[in-house]
């Protein structure tokens, strides 16, 4: 038994792209069409007892069914466990699948990476994949975070490529600076300190005293401990145990003031948040990865991951494949300076093998400047990638709003994107025509997160 979409939209540079909201319908529609299918409830538990569930049908377990089953619950899982997270996976009503699951995300399986960060790196506990004999229960939390205005403080953005700071004097802002950096490989967590100190010390220069900091970083962060993130790639891991773990912890000690550091995709989404004064707000930050965060239709940030470059968004059997992780059709590959240099390629643009991302990009905004039709392809075809994908998207998260930023969503190129994903919802998804695609200005682009990082903690009483 097969699969197969006819997207309405194909990416020109692009056309064997299988949006995943597409195949995982047709799954979901073969399962009810057979007049068997079978209700199953997948969970992930958080160790603060936190538990995700999420609901659906598959085929009756046979012969025939049993691969193609596996294919869609366990692209489920993985696209649940880097939007929410969780140390252990549950599957109730199909123990089969379960059982084939624990193989896969396993130590030695295909999914070793992520069986690697979800259980030690990330939550400290062995990860496994059971097999429920009860249903269960969801029980998730929310947390108010942001908005905080008073005082002296300093916000922080830290970037594959730059660090931005803002100094915010009750509320306004007296200085925005940017600077150039290559953490993503770096052996010495030294690097990454004594850049995050000076950027803290150039802002601290403009106050007259700080009295709580905020940042955003690419990652997984849990009481300011970095737990898993890309700036730090480059560390061993013995080193990053030792020196990155608690590097914030000690950052907070030189100045000893309140401070919250929290992964940049929320920051993004609570800066949409404040900024449109609504809530159900996902962050897409394009850049050097791929950043989201969500802000709940209550206006409060929850304790799920939100990482987006980890959820598969294609399902093609020869989907570009992660660097990292090694997975196949995953966001990163898409959406941020990677998908740009891919696609690039395709587009027939010569550059040098060893040109770096960020200079990739860069090249391709100049010829989109001069009005290069190569470079519009290369938008055109993120645009309807990310059409499907934001579609995908609104089938696990409540939305009313997509904020768009990020240095790939810079200039007309962003306005493309953003524009054939439009498109691609019209089109194919009315269902989701109620979301609001939101552009913030291009100061905001390139230092907003810093001003609305400052906002994130409470000044001591």
């Amino acid at each position: 038994m097969n699969i197969t979409v006819n997207p309405a939209v194909v990416p020109e540079l692009d056309p064997a792209f299988v949006p995943a909201v597409l195949w995982n319908r047709a799954y979901r529609k073969a399962a009810a069409d057979s007049g068997k299918a079978v209700d199953i409830v997948i969970a992930l538990y958080r160790p603060n007892g936190t538990v995700s569930t999420y609901e659906t049908v598959i085929l009756p377990i046979s012969a025939d069914t049993m691969d193609l089953t596996v294919r869609y619950v366990e692209r489920l899982v993985k696209f649940l466990l880097w939007m929410k997270g969780g140390w252990k996976v549950g599957i109730y009503g199909a123990p089969e699948v379960a059982e084939a699951l624990a193989k896969i995300y396993s130590k030695d399986g295909e999914r070793k990476f992520d069986y690697e960060m979800m259980g030690d790196r990330i939550y400290g506990r062995t990860f496994e994949v059971v097999a429920l004999a009860e249903k269960p229960e969801s029980h998730e939390i929310q947390v108010q975070l942001g908005g905080h205005m008073d005082g002296c403080r300093i916000g922080f953005d830290l970037g594959g490529s730059d660090r931005k700071c803002a100094a915010v004097v009750d509320g306004k802002v007296v200085h925005t600076e940017e600077v150039v950096w290559d953490p993503y490989f770096q052996k010495d967590p030294e690097y990454h300190r004594q850049g995050i100190l000076d950027s803290l010390r150039r802002a601290a220069e403009k106050m007259p005293r700080v009295d709580a900091i905020g940042g955003s970083a690419a990652g997984v962060y849990v009481d300011n401990q970095p737990r898993l993130a890309s700036l730090f790639r480059g560390v061993s891991a013995e080193d990053f145990q030792k020196h990155v773990v608690h590097m914030f912890e000690e950052i907070q000690k030189v100045y000893n003031v309140p401070m919250v550091v929290s992964n940049d995709g929320e920051v993004t989404a609570l800066a949409g948040a404040m900024s449109m004064e609504s809530n159900g707000v996902i962050g897409i930050s394009m850049g050097t990865s791929v950043a989201g965060g969500y802000v709940n239709m209550n206006g409060n940030i929850t304790d799920w991951l939100n990482e987006l470059a980890f959820v598969p968004v294609d399902y093609r059997d020869n989907a570009p494949a992660d660097e990292w992780s090694g997975d196949l059709g995953c966001g990163v590959q898409y959406f941020c300076q990677q998908g740009v240099a891919r696609l690039a390629k395709a587009a027939g643009l010569g550059f040098p093998a060893d040109m770096p991302f960020p200079k990739q990009l860069v090249e391709v905004q100049e010829l989109m400047k001069q009005g290069d039709a190569r470079a519009a392809a290369i938008y055109r075809t993120i645009g309807v990638c990310f059409g499907y994908t934001v579609a995908h998207f609104a089938d696990f998260y409540e939305l009313q709003n997509l904020l768009f930023l990020g240095r790939v969503s810079s200039g007309e190129g962003g306005e493309i994107i953003m524009e054939e994903a439009k498109k691609v919802i019209a089109k194919e998804f009315p269902e989701y025509a109620h979301i609001q695609f939101r552009v913030p200005d291009e100061k905001f682009k390139r230092h907003g997160q810093a001003v609305v990082a400052a906002s994130l903690p409470a000044l001591a009483k």
